[in-house]
């Protein structure tokens, strides 16, 4: 347990799991996009769904996809901000079975076109969980510095990734995989302890069974 678990985030009122939580799940959507966003759509589902507007979730949810913080005071203006700034923003309610009650999927897409799209859950705190990354199961919590590697699911895959990062001097503290179906693409979720260089991602990236890797900081 550190001293976030015990006090809760520096943040913009009223609720941690509904804005903090809430911003924390728009930044990491943004950081996957990797680029200004042009267009979200927002599907909030059970409590998310019921009482958005009370505790500010759909301007919290919006500033983190342009960026901010969960203490930066222009969360109150997000959606005006988001207007000003050509991003277009839709909200919509609905019922995602088995999902926790703070859960959002956002999908955005950016000035080149480029589209992604997350489901994750504000689940007490300011932390968050992030199940679905464009579809595919995912589990990560945006505490630790994570890299997605996209990939062909094929063999030898996943040892040279996981031989790079120990010839790198990178610890892996959590890993997982998820495939749709075997032989198609796969994506790897990897938590790791310490920095990582915009070096060694490039190198990653170069390797031959990766399509796309994407560092997503500690937020």
């Amino acid at each position: 347990m550190n001293v976030f678990d015990i006090i809760g985030p520096i943040m913009i009122g009223p609720s941690s799991s509904h804005t903090a939580g809430a911003v924390r799940l728009g930044r990491v959507a943004w950081k996957i996009l990797g680029e200004k966003a042009v267009r979200a759509d927002i599907a909030l589902s059970g409590s998310f769904a019921q009482t958005y507007r009370g505790h500010g979730t759909d301007k919290a949810l919006v500033a983190g996809i342009m960026g901010f913080h969960s203490d930066d005071g222009r969360i109150r203006g997000s959606l005006q901000l988001a207007e000003q700034s050509g991003l277009a923003v839709t909200l919509r309610e609905v019922s995602i079975p088995g999902a926790h009650p703070n859960t959002a999927r956002i999908s955005l897409t950016g000035v080149s076109g480029k589209t992604v799209e997350i489901q994750g859950t504000s689940v007490g705190g300011g932390n968050i969980l992030v199940t679905e990354l464009n579809g595919m199961a995912v589990s990560f919590t945006g505490q630790y510095n994570t890299i997605l590697v996209l990939h062909r699911d094929k063999p030898g895959a996943i040892a040279a990734v996981t031989q790079f990062m120990a010839e790198s001097g990178v610890n892996i503290g959590n890993f997982r995989l998820s495939r749709p179906r075997k032989g198609g693409e796969a994506l790897m979720t990897i938590e790791v302890d310490g920095e990582v260089s915009d070096g060694l991602m490039g190198r990653l990236q170069a390797l031959e069974p990766v399509q796309q890797a994407v560092l997503i900081r500690a937020i």
